[in-house]
């Protein structure tokens, strides 16, 4: 019996020295430009550093989470890109796993209303249309209706949260609106197209500054928060990655928006607007600020997530042609920015992306006020999928 057991545990030792040699990246260095290298590479390091995708932004459990979605979304490109079903399967293991057969999502609590839940949807279109599972689609449909019943703004624009009330932020047009317009393309349903470009129309009338070209993280219809201007109700910094996720929104909505829609050209041009204004924030390496407009203000620092981000949308909006290809500089210079001082390789040949910021919001408790003094002292870590999923999607866009 002895033998047998010391027998088992010699054989599930080198099952899992064979896992783990399988799993390991393969260091290569290279000084050339080459984006689709480093997407494989940085995609290989979070799934040696992330086994499981839950993983994913440092997660401790099994979770619907948006910043899960992100980096799911990048490893679902990954596979399109390589045609490698590992890429795939990282994925879909973890929407099985999240999912039951009634198509019901492991805490998913629809009365919060919390836009961020929607964000992990976009991942169940590939895995549906993959895989066939009928349960992918209920879940997507169970995600529509928390928006059909979503709280709004007199105009009609969603509540970040229902704990947010009467609260748009640029945050929750990235988590929804494309979901909602692929939705509309994928199963013929043009009313969710409608929506998408309503809810972009209403966050820019009343987050859009005129006199910088940029976007305030958040407005509030009340102006009752402590942190909005008691006149305006807009918060009172333009946040990078609050930023980020609109370029990436309006970037990614236009997949599935006809090119004889109403509100395409609309948000074309917005696209435009903020591709032009954006590179006088950005620094002599390439990168931008956790405070956009604010670079040299003390205790202002380059940040990843905004970087990675606008690297992104920068890449895919020329791609598109959305956008003048002399953009496409903006995007490497970012790139190689984000090579040089924010990213390190690690012994075990795996790539870290630092200075990411952890979370951002407004109000809550404890409160966020949304000054400049809240956003620089937010926590710091590496590896946060708010900034990797993009700089790995940012980097396929740049290999096209």
């Amino acid at each position: 019996m002895k033998k047998l057991v010391w027998f088992s545990i010699f054989l599930l030792s080198g099952l899992l020295a064979s896992l783990t040699a399988e799993a390991k990246v393969t260091p290569f260095r290279t000084d050339a430009w080459e984006p689709d290298s480093y997407a494989r590479w940085f995609a290989d390091s979070e799934m040696v550093r992330f086994p499981k995708a839950y993983q994913l932004d440092h997660g401790k459990r099994l979770f619907f989470g948006y910043a899960q979605g992100v980096g799911c979304c990048a490893m679902l490109q990954m596979w399109k890109k390589t045609g490698e079903r590992r890429y795939f399967d990282y994925v879909e293991q973890w929407a099985d796993s999240l999912i039951n057969d009634k198509g019901e999502i492991h805490l998913y609590h629809v009365e919060t209303y919390n836009l961020d839940y929607i964000n992990s949807g976009k991942v169940l279109f590939d895995l549906y249309r993959e895989t066939g599972k009928e349960k992918y689609k209920t879940a997507m449909d169970a995600l529509i209706k928390q928006l059909k019943n979503h709280p709004r703004t007199l105009e009609g624009a969603y509540w970040h949260k229902l704990i947010y009330q009467h609260q748009i932020w640029l945050d929750g047009l990235y988590m929804a609106s494309p979901f909602m317009a692929q939705y509309g393309a994928e199963f013929n349903k043009p009313e969710w197209i409608d929506e998408a470009v309503k809810q972009f129309t209403l966050c820019r009338k009343h987050t859009y500054d005129a006199k910088t070209g940029l976007y305030h993280h958040a407005w509030d219809e009340s102006k009752s928060q402590r942190w909005a201007n008691p006149e305006t109700g807009h918060s009172p910094n333009f946040w990078g990655r609050s930023i980020g996720w609109w370029f990436m929104a309006m970037v990614d909505v236009l997949d599935f928006i006809p090119e004889n829609h109403e509100g395409r050209a609309r948000i074309v041009g917005w696209i435009q607007g903020l591709a032009e204004v954006l590179p006088k924030y950005q620094d002599e390496n390439g990168l931008w600020y956790q405070v956009l407009d604010q670079p040299t203000r003390k205790g202002n620092f380059p940040e990843a997530s905004v970087t990675t981000q606008f690297m992104n949308a920068y890449a895919k909006a020329v791609n598109k042609g959305y956008i003048d290809e002399k953009y496409r500089a903006v995007a490497e210079k970012a790139f190689n920015g984000l090579k040089n001082k924010l990213i390190v390789e690690c012994e075990d040949g795996t790539l870290t992306l630092t200075r990411c910021c952890q979370v951002g919001g407004l109000g809550g408790h404890p409160y966020r006020d949304g000054s400049f003094e809240y956003y620089i002292g937010e926590k710091m870590r590496d590896n946060d999928a708010k900034a990797t999923g993009p700089f790995i999607m940012g980097c396929l866009e740049l290999g096209k």
